[in-house]
Protein backbone atom coordinates (compact mmCIF):
# COMPACT_ATOMS: atom_id res chain seq x y z
CA UNK A 1 0.00 0.00 0.00
CA UNK A 2 1.19 3.51 -0.80
CA UNK A 3 1.55 6.40 1.95
CA UNK A 4 -1.69 8.16 2.94
CA UNK A 5 -2.21 11.47 1.66
CA UNK A 6 -0.53 14.52 3.91
CA UNK A 7 -2.55 14.62 7.43
CA UNK A 8 -4.91 11.53 6.49
CA UNK A 9 -4.33 8.01 8.93
CA UNK A 10 -5.60 6.17 5.77
CA UNK A 11 -7.79 6.90 3.05
CA UNK A 12 -9.55 4.65 -0.19
CA UNK A 13 -10.05 7.24 -2.80
CA UNK A 14 -12.65 5.36 -5.45
CA UNK A 15 -12.42 1.78 -4.52
CA UNK A 16 -13.93 -0.95 -6.00
CA UNK A 17 -13.87 -4.48 -4.72
CA UNK A 18 -15.79 -7.59 -7.17
CA UNK A 19 -16.49 -10.96 -5.84
CA UNK A 20 -17.81 -13.11 -8.30
CA UNK A 21 -21.58 -13.75 -8.10
CA UNK A 22 -22.58 -10.03 -6.57
CA UNK A 23 -22.47 -6.94 -7.54
CA UNK A 24 -19.79 -4.58 -7.00
CA UNK A 25 -18.90 -2.57 -3.58
CA UNK A 26 -18.12 1.06 -4.38
CA UNK A 27 -17.01 3.03 -5.31
CA UNK A 28 -15.81 4.14 -1.78
CA UNK A 29 -14.08 7.37 -0.45
CA UNK A 30 -13.13 8.37 2.78
CA UNK A 31 -10.67 10.05 5.02
CA UNK A 32 -9.71 8.57 8.45
CA UNK A 33 -7.53 11.63 10.07
CA UNK A 34 -4.95 10.26 12.97
CA UNK A 35 -6.34 10.38 16.24
CA UNK A 36 -9.98 9.84 15.23
CA UNK A 37 -12.20 7.04 15.76
CA UNK A 38 -14.78 6.18 13.32
CA UNK A 39 -17.36 3.95 13.73
CA UNK A 40 -18.89 1.78 10.61
CA UNK A 41 -22.42 0.40 10.38
CA UNK A 42 -24.67 -1.51 7.79
CA UNK A 43 -26.28 -4.29 6.42
CA UNK A 44 -24.48 -7.49 6.71
CA UNK A 45 -22.90 -7.80 2.99
CA UNK A 46 -22.37 -4.11 2.86
CA UNK A 47 -18.62 -4.12 2.85
CA UNK A 48 -17.81 -3.26 6.02
CA UNK A 49 -15.78 -5.51 6.97
CA UNK A 50 -13.91 -5.57 3.54
CA UNK A 51 -13.53 -1.44 4.46
CA UNK A 52 -10.94 -2.89 7.41
CA UNK A 53 -9.15 -5.76 5.11
CA UNK A 54 -8.64 -3.34 2.82
CA UNK A 55 -6.80 -0.29 4.75
CA UNK A 56 -4.66 -3.55 7.10
CA UNK A 57 -3.62 -5.27 3.27
CA UNK A 58 -5.49 -8.04 3.60
CA UNK A 59 -7.07 -7.76 0.41
CA UNK A 60 -6.61 -5.54 -2.43
CA UNK A 61 -8.98 -3.42 -4.13
CA UNK A 62 -10.49 -4.11 -7.99
CA UNK A 63 -10.23 -0.67 -8.30
CA UNK A 64 -9.06 2.66 -6.94
CA UNK A 65 -6.49 3.42 -4.53
CA UNK A 66 -6.12 2.24 -0.89
CA UNK A 67 -3.14 4.21 1.16
CA UNK A 68 -2.29 3.94 4.77
CA UNK A 69 0.52 6.10 7.07
CA UNK A 70 3.32 4.82 7.63
CA UNK A 71 3.42 3.39 10.73
CA UNK A 72 2.09 0.01 12.71
CA UNK A 73 -1.92 -0.91 12.10
CA UNK A 74 -3.23 -3.23 14.73
CA UNK A 75 -6.24 -5.65 13.94
CA UNK A 76 -9.09 -7.31 16.72
CA UNK A 77 -11.53 -9.53 14.86
CA UNK A 78 -14.67 -10.63 16.10
CA UNK A 79 -13.73 -13.82 17.82
CA UNK A 80 -10.29 -13.44 20.03
CA UNK A 81 -8.24 -15.51 17.79
CA UNK A 82 -6.18 -16.59 20.40
CA UNK A 83 -3.97 -19.30 20.40
CA UNK A 84 -4.82 -22.05 22.91
CA UNK A 85 -2.02 -24.23 23.70
CA UNK A 86 -0.42 -20.38 25.00
CA UNK A 87 -1.04 -18.35 27.72
CA UNK A 88 -2.08 -14.31 27.70
CA UNK A 89 1.47 -13.04 28.06
CA UNK A 90 2.91 -15.15 25.52
CA UNK A 91 -0.27 -14.34 23.06
CA UNK A 92 0.31 -10.74 23.11
CA UNK A 93 4.06 -10.97 22.90
CA UNK A 94 3.79 -13.35 19.88
CA UNK A 95 3.66 -10.30 17.78
CA UNK A 96 6.06 -8.67 18.68
CA UNK A 97 8.95 -11.36 18.57
CA UNK A 98 7.84 -11.83 14.81
CA UNK A 99 8.64 -7.99 14.42
CA UNK A 100 12.14 -8.81 15.41
CA UNK A 101 11.68 -7.99 19.48
CA UNK A 102 13.65 -9.56 21.95
CA UNK A 103 11.63 -11.86 23.91
CA UNK A 104 12.12 -10.65 27.16
CA UNK A 105 11.76 -7.36 25.97
CA UNK A 106 8.25 -8.37 24.52
CA UNK A 107 7.02 -10.34 27.56
CA UNK A 108 7.73 -6.77 29.40
CA UNK A 109 5.59 -5.05 27.09
CA UNK A 110 3.18 -7.44 26.88
CA UNK A 111 2.71 -8.04 30.93
CA UNK A 112 1.99 -3.93 30.23
CA UNK A 113 0.15 -3.92 27.89
CA UNK A 114 -1.99 -6.89 29.71
CA UNK A 115 -2.17 -4.80 33.24
CA UNK A 116 -3.40 -1.76 31.19
CA UNK A 117 -6.42 -4.09 30.52
CA UNK A 118 -6.99 -5.06 33.40
CA UNK A 119 -5.69 -8.24 33.47
CA UNK A 120 -2.31 -7.72 35.20
CA UNK A 121 -2.98 -10.68 37.20
CA UNK A 122 -3.81 -13.12 34.52
CA UNK A 123 -0.43 -13.27 32.92
CA UNK A 124 -0.32 -17.03 33.02
CA UNK A 125 -4.33 -17.76 32.41
CA UNK A 126 -4.86 -19.93 29.30
CA UNK A 127 -7.73 -19.10 26.69
CA UNK A 128 -10.05 -21.63 28.43
CA UNK A 129 -9.50 -20.14 31.70
CA UNK A 130 -11.20 -16.38 30.21
CA UNK A 131 -14.39 -15.50 29.91
CA UNK A 132 -15.62 -13.73 26.77
CA UNK A 133 -14.86 -10.33 27.82
CA UNK A 134 -11.61 -11.31 29.09
CA UNK A 135 -10.44 -13.06 26.30
CA UNK A 136 -11.43 -10.06 24.08
CA UNK A 137 -9.12 -7.75 26.61
CA UNK A 138 -6.44 -10.09 25.62
CA UNK A 139 -6.61 -9.97 21.82
CA UNK A 140 -7.16 -6.12 22.25
CA UNK A 141 -3.93 -5.69 24.65
CA UNK A 142 -2.38 -7.89 21.62
CA UNK A 143 -3.27 -5.56 19.26
CA UNK A 144 -2.22 -2.61 21.77
CA UNK A 145 0.99 -3.79 22.64
CA UNK A 146 2.54 -3.09 18.89
CA UNK A 147 1.19 0.59 19.41
CA UNK A 148 -0.28 0.59 16.16
CA UNK A 149 -0.99 3.82 14.68
CA UNK A 150 -3.99 2.59 13.34
CA UNK A 151 -6.35 0.50 15.05
CA UNK A 152 -8.98 -1.81 13.28
CA UNK A 153 -11.80 -3.36 14.95
CA UNK A 154 -14.13 -5.68 13.30
CA UNK A 155 -17.14 -5.96 15.86
CA UNK A 156 -15.07 -7.41 18.25
CA UNK A 157 -18.25 -7.23 21.50
CA UNK A 158 -20.44 -8.72 19.30
CA UNK A 159 -20.93 -11.46 21.09
CA UNK A 160 -20.45 -9.97 24.61
CA UNK A 161 -23.15 -8.73 26.78
CA UNK A 162 -24.22 -5.66 27.48
CA UNK A 163 -22.22 -5.03 30.92
CA UNK A 164 -19.02 -6.08 29.18
CA UNK A 165 -19.07 -4.79 26.32
CA UNK A 166 -19.66 -1.05 27.63
CA UNK A 167 -16.91 -1.67 29.85
CA UNK A 168 -15.01 -2.66 27.35
CA UNK A 169 -16.04 0.87 25.28
CA UNK A 170 -14.97 2.66 28.23
CA UNK A 171 -11.64 1.27 28.60
CA UNK A 172 -10.83 1.64 24.99
CA UNK A 173 -11.67 5.16 25.11
CA UNK A 174 -9.28 5.35 27.83
CA UNK A 175 -6.42 3.89 26.03
CA UNK A 176 -6.80 5.39 23.41
CA UNK A 177 -7.01 9.01 25.30
CA UNK A 178 -3.49 7.67 27.31
CA UNK A 179 -1.67 7.43 24.07
CA UNK A 180 0.29 10.22 22.27
CA UNK A 181 -0.01 10.62 19.74
CA UNK A 182 -3.19 8.92 19.84
CA UNK A 183 -4.35 6.27 17.24
CA UNK A 184 -6.75 6.31 14.82
CA UNK A 185 -9.19 3.89 14.89
CA UNK A 186 -12.26 2.19 13.32
CA UNK A 187 -14.59 0.37 14.57
CA UNK A 188 -16.95 -2.48 12.55
CA UNK A 189 -20.38 -2.45 14.38
CA UNK A 190 -24.27 -2.99 13.80
CA UNK A 191 -25.17 -1.49 17.36
CA UNK A 192 -25.83 2.67 16.50
CA UNK A 193 -26.02 3.15 20.84
CA UNK A 194 -22.11 1.90 20.60
CA UNK A 195 -21.40 3.67 17.14
CA UNK A 196 -22.37 6.95 18.54
CA UNK A 197 -21.52 6.77 21.95
CA UNK A 198 -17.67 5.12 20.92
CA UNK A 199 -16.65 7.50 17.89
CA UNK A 200 -16.35 10.81 16.21
CA UNK A 201 -18.04 10.19 13.90
CA UNK A 202 -20.24 7.35 11.84
CA UNK A 203 -20.42 6.12 8.83
CA UNK A 204 -23.13 4.59 6.96
CA UNK A 205 -22.54 1.80 4.43
CA UNK A 206 -25.51 1.56 1.71
CA UNK A 207 -26.37 -2.77 1.71
CA UNK A 208 -26.89 -2.56 -1.89
CA UNK A 209 -23.88 -0.56 -3.42
CA UNK A 210 -21.57 -0.69 -0.47
CA UNK A 211 -20.72 2.40 -0.59
CA UNK A 212 -20.65 5.43 2.21
CA UNK A 213 -24.62 6.47 2.00
CA UNK A 214 -24.46 8.70 5.32
CA UNK A 215 -22.50 10.45 7.57
CA UNK A 216 -23.34 11.69 11.08
CA UNK A 217 -20.54 13.33 13.86
CA UNK A 218 -21.20 12.36 17.45
CA UNK A 219 -21.91 15.07 19.73
CA UNK A 220 -19.36 15.64 22.44
CA UNK A 221 -16.11 15.20 23.09
CA UNK A 222 -14.50 11.87 23.61
CA UNK A 223 -13.84 10.22 25.94
CA UNK A 224 -17.34 10.37 27.39
CA UNK A 225 -18.36 11.79 30.98
CA UNK A 226 -20.13 9.97 33.15
CA UNK A 227 -23.62 9.46 32.80
CA UNK A 228 -23.40 10.90 28.95
CA UNK A 229 -25.58 7.67 27.62
CA UNK A 230 -28.63 9.23 29.06
CA UNK A 231 -28.08 13.30 27.31
CA UNK A 232 -30.31 14.46 25.37
CA UNK A 233 -28.08 15.02 22.71
CA UNK A 234 -26.61 11.41 22.51
CA UNK A 235 -30.02 10.29 22.36
CA UNK A 236 -31.16 12.30 19.07
CA UNK A 237 -27.96 11.35 17.80
CA UNK A 238 -29.09 7.67 17.91
CA UNK A 239 -32.28 7.84 16.58
CA UNK A 240 -30.63 10.08 13.48
CA UNK A 241 -28.10 7.09 12.71
CA UNK A 242 -31.19 4.90 12.93
CA UNK A 243 -32.88 6.41 10.95
CA UNK A 244 -29.98 7.05 8.46
CA UNK A 245 -28.62 3.18 8.49
CA UNK A 246 -33.14 1.68 7.99
CA UNK A 247 -32.68 4.02 4.80
CA UNK A 248 -29.53 2.49 3.78
CA UNK A 249 -31.24 -1.29 4.36
CA UNK A 250 -32.11 -3.58 1.76
CA UNK A 251 -36.26 -2.70 0.98
CA UNK A 252 -36.99 -6.28 2.28
CA UNK A 253 -35.19 -5.60 5.48
CA UNK A 254 -36.41 -2.70 5.90
CA UNK A 255 -39.80 -3.41 5.57
CA UNK A 256 -39.25 -6.27 7.85
CA UNK A 257 -38.44 -3.62 10.59
CA UNK A 258 -34.67 -4.26 10.73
Amino acid sequence: MAEAEAGAAASLGGVVVRYPGRAPLGPIDLTIAPGEIVAVVGASGAGKSTVLRLMAGLESPSEGAVVTASGRIGFVFQSATLMPWADALANVALPLELAGMARSEARVRAAEALTAVGLGDRLEARPRQLSGGMAMRVALARALATEPDLLLLDEPFAALDSVTRRRLIEDLHRLWAARAPRPAIVFVTHDVEEAVYLADRALVFDATTGRVAAGLRSPGALPRPAGWRVDAGYRAAVETLAAALAKAMPPLLTEAGA
